[in-house]
Parts: structure tokens; sequence; C-alpha cells
């Protein structure tokens, strides 16, 4: 028999007058042509028209001048090619061509879902039993590109939550390239992304074994030039895509979380962020960083990144590495065990691995921790976030996949002090799509990236057929009651298991 849960009425919906403005290049030609008619204007010509577009998008945007100065200065190899001194171009023109080359991008208009909550750093100037929380979401827009996007919530005593309504506008990140790599690491992760090895090579040996983006950049802009073969010029290129895999994003001062929209920026997640999951993680000296794993997608290729952060304005973003640092499904602990940062994984796509290690970004020796045993998961479990430590074990939420790729919400307990031991699972779902949540953009599905414990109570955010979201509370006592009373020579076993292995 399933536990009693509580499904909140709160739900937030995709909303499609969320926009950022984005680049829009059309080609080089068709870009010159541009430039060559918005030149051809007189001075009285590019006011009349860039007069009224800023009085119209600055509604709608907060520093749209701005914006459009950027993507202006995109071109500057073009105008030089064009014959035009960049330098010598009124500023209302060079906003005018701007304008041409941006568009704006509805970041949420297609789904608003998968979400993970966090308690938020700041708790100031709160009633007794509040708690001000930070919710990401996976945001998904025109061409079903997935970017990570966050609201601010309230949550009270009686675990009634509220959802903070968003800001007028978004802003993106400005974004710092100021990474120093690892060369065997970057060059093992560049192997994975089926990058050409003889390019890999020749590289790697004009490299020390510690180098900057600019040198890198450089070596293969000068490679490039001398290099004939176009395929061997576009596996340059991935290499650079690659390295721009590692930056650092900067939000600015005056926005509100709900403004901050972490859109994708290197060639190897063009197509998407997907299902950021993050965690507070307190280091052994009390310090806390707040992490999130998540999945960048180019449209082919699945590459695992670590999201870093302390403030939620100033973020860190790395690949990881490892032979446990494949597919989708990464879940980082909320503190080290037994010295060594721990991960769940789902290298295989079916089954749950947990993996140990002394460096954050490097996951290798992944060993199996689930994998499906009851009916609503016999195609594949995963995790729904983080585990939650609790005085009877680590709680983790997982996900599984039934008949008619029906996603259900399940509970499993791990040891406290070895996770790579399950104490007890559901037997059955926690939480399977009802006929109100069962509709969407992918039917049958509920989902989640991360949950929290309050005040007495396991609260999930979970998101419903890939388009929306909302929330469910379920009393903790109860959950750890039944997963406790479980076979208990199962966690025997399991550990003389272990001693026979060794």
């Amino acid at each position: 028999m399933r536990l009693p849960i509580e499904r909140k009425h709160v739900k937030v919906y995709p909303d499609s007058k969320r926009v950022i403005a984005r680049f829009f290049f059309n080609g080089e030609e068709r870009a010159k042509e541009v430039i060559e008619r918005v030149m051809s204007l007189s001075e009285e010509e590019v006011f009349s028209i860039i007069s009224p577009l800023l009085q119209e998008y600055s509604k709608r945007h907060r520093n749209i001048t701005k914006v459009l100065h950027r993507h202006c200065n995109k071109l500057k190899g073009l105008f030089s090619d064009l014959g035009f001194d960049f330098h010598d171009i009124q500023p209302y023109r060079q906003l005018l061509i701007g304008a041409y080359f941006t568009h704006e991008y509805s970041i949420e208009s297609a789904a608003f879902f998968n979400p993970s909550i966090i308690e938020d750093p700041d708790q100031s100037e709160l009633e007794d039993g509040e708690k001000r929380l930070i919710i990401s979401y996976r945001a998904v827009g025109e061409g079903h590109i997935s970017s990570i996007a966050f609201r601010r919530a309230m949550i009270d005593k009686n675990n009634n939550i509220t959802v903070i309504p968003a800001g007028s506008y978004i802003d993106e990140a400005d974004v710092v390239r100021n990474a120093k790599y690892q060369k065997k690491l970057f060059f093992d992760k560049a192997v994975t992304s089926m990058i050409d090895v003889n390019v890999l090579r020749e590289l790697e040996g004009k490299l020390d074994d510690h180098f900057e983006y600019s040198t890198l950049r450089k070596i293969i802009i000068d490679s490039q030039r001398i290099q004939p073969d176009q395929f061997k010029k576009m596996e340059y290129e991935k290499v650079l895509w690659l390295s721009d895999s590692y930056y650092e994003i900067v939000f600015s001062m005056d926005t509100d979380i709900s403004d901050r929209v972490i859109f994708p920026i290197s060639e190897f997640e063009r197509k998407g962020i997907e299902d950021a999951r993050f965690v507070k993680f307190t280091e052994d000296d009390g310090r806390i960083v707040y992490y999130a794993t998540y999945t960048a997608y180019d449209g082919s290729l699945i590459m695992p990144k670590l999201l870093q952060t302390t403030d939620f304005y100033d973020f860190k973003i790395r690949p990881l590495f490892g032979a446990g640092a494949q597919n989708k499904n990464l879940a980082l602990f909320p503190r080290k065990i037994n010295g060594q940062y721990a991960m769940i994984s789902r290298i295989d796509g079916c089954n749950n691995y947990i993996m140990y290690s002394n460096n954050i970004n490097v996951w290798e020796n992944p060993i199996k921790l689930q994998e499906p045993r009851f009916t609503w998961e016999f195609v594949q479990i995963g995790n729904c976030g983080s585990p939650i430590e609790t005085e009877h074990g680590w709680l983790m939420i997982t996900h599984g996949v039934g008949p008619m790729r029906r996603y259900c919400l399940g509970v499993s307990l791990l040891k406290l002090d070895d996770p790579s031991i399950e104490i007890g699972r559901l037997s059955e779902p926690l939480l399977v799509p009802n006929n109100d949540e069962r509709e969407g953009y992918v039917p049958n599905v509920v989902y989640s990236c991360g949950s929290i414990i309050n005040d007495g109570q396991l609260v999930i955010p979970y998101g419903l057929s890939d388009y929306s979201s909302s929330f469910a509370t379920v009393d903790l006592n109860a959950l750890l009651d039944r997963l406790t009373t479980t076979d208990k020579t199962k966690i025997q076993a399991a550990e003389l298991k272990k001693v026979e292995v060794v």
C-alpha cells in the first residue's frame, strides 16, 4: 500500500513573456548585405528608426543599448572586410546595426519543469518557522533549447509554499574565460568527445602541462590557418568548443534571482542545459558551497558538467571527467563521506551507481548500487537529486520508468557511513502522475531534481509531464518507518558480500 502524500495546489507554468535578447546571425554574406544597407542610410534615417526601437524595447529589457552595442561589436571583422572603419561609425548607427542582428528568445515558452530546491543563502528578517527557498527549473523555449531559470519561494511552519512572482526583466550573465586547464584531464575529455585523435596529439605536443585559454586559442587559430583539410579545420574548432566548456559567469548585483538565466554558452551545450541538480554542500571547515550537476547537450553528445557558486551571482562551470562521469543523472552528496566526495550516477542509462573521489571534478570506478527491482521501474531507475541526510541514513529520491514509459518517483534509504549499502527501498511508488498531471509535452511523467526536509516533512518539487511544475509533501517519520522496516537481513547480506569481494 502506498504512503499518503499531499499534493500542493501551487502550480508554476511556463511564461512566454520571459524573453532575452540573443545575437542573430544568418551567415556572413547576408550579414554583409545588411551592414551595407544600414551604412547607406542618412544619420536622420538612422535616428528615426533606432529611437522608437529603443523606447519600445527598453520596456522589455534591462539594458537594451548594452545588448545592441555588444552584438554590433561581434561584427567588427565584417566591417573591415567591407572597407568601413568601425571606430568612425556613430553610436546610433552602431545601435541600429546591432538591432538588425538581435532577436528575442522566449526562454520558457514551451515548458518549465524538473525543479530542484535548496535553502536560500539569505534567511534574514523572517518570522519563526518561515524559510526562504531558491528553486531552479529547466526552462525550454523555441527549438527545445533548455536553460536554467530560477524562482524564489517561501515556506512556512505548516509547509505551505508560496512561489514569489518573477521580475519584469531577464538577464544573461557576463562570461569570463579565465580558466587554466590541466593538460591530461583536458585531452582525456577531448577523446571522449570524439575529436580526431591525430589533431589532439598534435595540439597536446604544443602545450604545457597547464595552459590558459588564450594560449590554446592562438595555437588552434595558427593551425587552422595553415591546414587545407576542411575536416581537420572543423576538428580544431571542436577543441576550441571544448575549451569553451570551462567558464565563469557573473550576473549584475541589481538582478533578482528570478531575473537570472543560465543559457547555453559553449558549443558543446548549444542544444541545452538539462536538469540541474542543486545541492547545499558543507565543506570540512564548515563553509557552504552550492553545487549543481547538469547535462550539456550539443544535439548528439552528452557532457556532464558541474556548476559552483556561493552567492548565485558568480558561477564557475567545468566539465566532469572520468569513467563515472558519463551519461545523465549525476547527483552529488551534500558533504564528504569518509573523507571523500560521493556521487550517484547512471552511467549505463538503466541502473544507479555510486562513486567516490578526492577530486570533485574527476570520477572513476563507479560501483553498481541499484538496479530495477519492481515492475514500475523495470525500464530504468535513476536519482531525482542529491541524497538527503537523516539520522537513519541517506534519503534518496529515485525515478522509475515502467509500462507505457510512465515515470514515477520512489524513495530509497542508504547507510549513513557507507551509502553503497541500501537499507530500504519503497516497493510501491511514492508519487505517480494522476489524471491532472499526465498530459503535457511528454505524457505520464513526474520528475524531480532535488528535494528538502522541512518541519518534519519531505518537500518534493516535481515536474508534470515535462510542461509545468508543482509540489508534494510526505510525513518524514512515516516514510523512514516504511523504509527501515524492510528486511533487516539485507544490510547484513550486503555488508557480508562486500567483505567477500575484498
